[in-house]
């Protein structure tokens, strides 16, 4: 059990680590092996500053379901309205698919950007994101999500989660995606952050708590039922109850029910990913929306299920077939990079890059770490390691060096992400693949985050944030939007869950 929880807090010394899809076998021998050393677990945990389950009340003004970003930020918000919440996660360890995230956090008109030169608007920020979604975002949530983008921003600083350094990502015109001040990878150093806040703001945070059941009465929310340990059932009651359990991208089954292509691809999703907040709330009469729509990240290390984040695009790495060509604008949305690669005989393509990425996107020194990257001092040596023709490939950087200076791609119209050439040796490449990233569906929220019934009315008491909503980003997400989201609308449901739950006492 050691082992499980090592490789699980290993998480948060990098964003982007892919755990996958188990086969049953290895589901059934980790869960039996699990239960056996419960005691172990929880001592553990305990040593990781999360709560002791035997300080586990039977009740709570607010419980919050799952630790990742939204939840987090959920609780904090909550306790600033006067709350008293309480955080069950079912895993080991604190962060969710936050810890994942690689590239940065989207927001418009910030101080970051207005201390850069940077001219963005909350307006473009809706249209493009709207464009990226192919124009069936939810507009309402839309429109929430740009208008209070750069206040989430200024509310991270004040936790001591400065997200100064600015890059930018696929589908976006402008440098609004916000990340760590050394251009690290942002889910580590979010996780990171939020569980100091949290634990500092005394606030409850359990792990090893899985909610099986939202419970209500008369209509309205009341409690869940929770299983410790994988052993005892508990009932905890509450005014309120949020979810942020994340969405489905690990849960294999879900996967092909709603997208049946999709059954053999690898997922970057952690492991505890499997719609349970969803299914718990359509036992209630919850609606959800989007459900087939499921992301694909195209740049996604296959051996270990890896995403390469898309800061390594933003920073000026280019796409190169087997053929040692480029093939597509790399900055275009996730749906039609990732359409590009499949297209491919190989159906699998190389990131190639300079020093000059290297070092300006730092998360591609943990990528090293793992393996995945290959070296070269010169662009020759580089395609002679990966079986690439050496001259095509020379010429491909050499004529996208000239496209940079001229700041125009003649090829395929890129228009970001151009501001370095690839001219500083030594070269570098990482094979990747398209990979099961996000889905896009979940439960219906309104802007309140009030969990919304068929009919649209709200079920009263039951919030929701993060990816286990739908709605937001439509039929494709754009990078950066993710973390955003979370923060966003973690906030104003931890602030509207304290709302309701004030008026109940």
């Amino acid at each position: 059990m050691k082992k499980v929880i090592m490789s699980l807090l290993s998480l948060s010394l990098f964003a982007g680590i892919a755990v996958g899809c188990t086969s049953d076998q290895d589901k059934t021998a980790k869960k039996s092996k699990e239960s056996k050393e419960s005691t172990e677990v929880t001592s553990g945990a305990s040593a990781n500053g999360y709560t002791d389950l035997s300080e586990l009340e039977d009740q709570y003004d607010i419980v919050i379901i799952g630790a990742g970003g939204a939840g987090m930020t959920a609780a904090l918000q909550a306790k600033e309205a006067g709350m008293n919440p309480a955080i069950l996660e079912k895993m080991p360890v604190a962060g969710g698919n936050t810890i994942k995230s690689s590239s940065g956090m989207n927001a418009s008109e910030t101080k970051y950007q207005k201390a850069e030169g940077i001219s963005d608007s909350n307006d473009k920020f809706f249209e493009e994101t709207l464009k990226g979604g192919k124009g069936t975002n939810d507009k309402e949530l839309l429109r929430f999500f740009v208008d209070h983008s750069a206040d989430a921003i200024d509310w991270l600083d004040t936790k001591g989660i400065e997200l100064s350094n600015l890059t930018i990502t696929g589908g976006m015109s402008e440098k609004r995606t916000h990340r760590p001040s050394d251009g690290s990878a942002i889910g580590g150093y979010l996780v990171d952050g939020l569980v100091r806040n949290v634990k500092e703001e005394k606030i409850p945070l359990f792990v090893n708590a899985n909610v099986t059941e939202i419970t209500e009465k008369d209509g309205q929310v009341n409690g869940v039922k929770v299983k410790l340990n994988d052993k005892e059932t508990k009932e905890i009651k509450s005014n309120a109850v949020i979810v942020t359990t994340g969405g489905f991208g690990a849960n294999k089954e879900m996967l092909e029910q709603y997208d049946p292509k999709l059954k053999d691809y690898v997922t970057t999703n952690q492991e505890g990913t499997t719609g349970d907040g969803i299914k718990m709330i359509e036992k209630l009469g919850g609606a959800t929306v989007d459900m087939k729509e499921i992301q694909i990240h195209p740049t996604v290390q296959q051996d270990k299920s890896f995403l390469i984040g898309e800061v390594v695009r933003g920073e000026g790495a280019i796409l190169a077939s087997q053929e040692g060509t480029r093939f597509v604008n790399e900055m275009d949305t996730r749906d039609k990079v990732s359409a590009a690669i499949t297209a491919l005989p190989e159906k699998s393509a190389y990131l190639v890059f300079d020093q000059g990425v290297r070092d300006r996107a730092k998360a591609i020194d943990f990528y090293d770490e793992q393996g995945f990257v290959v070296e070269g001092a010169t662009i020759e040596e580089l395609a002679k390691k990966i079986d690439m023709p050496e001259a095509a490939l020379k010429e491909t950087v050499a004529q996208w060096n000239k496209e940079v200076q001229a700041k125009s791609d003649t090829q395929f119209n890129r228009a970001t992400g151009m501001d370095h050439d690839l001219s500083t040796g030594p070269y570098y490449a990482i094979k990747i693949a398209p990979g099961i990233h996000h889905t896009m569906g979940g439960v219906k929220i309104n802007t309140k985050t009030e969990v919304l019934k068929e009919d649209g009315a709200p079920i009263k008491g039951l919030y929701a944030a993060g990816e286990v909503t739908g709605g937001l980003h439509g039929a494709n997400r754009i990078g950066g939007n993710a973390v955003a989201d979370i923060i966003i609308f973690g906030r104003q449901s931890g602030t509207e869950a304290a709302n309701f739950a004030s008026a109940q006492k």
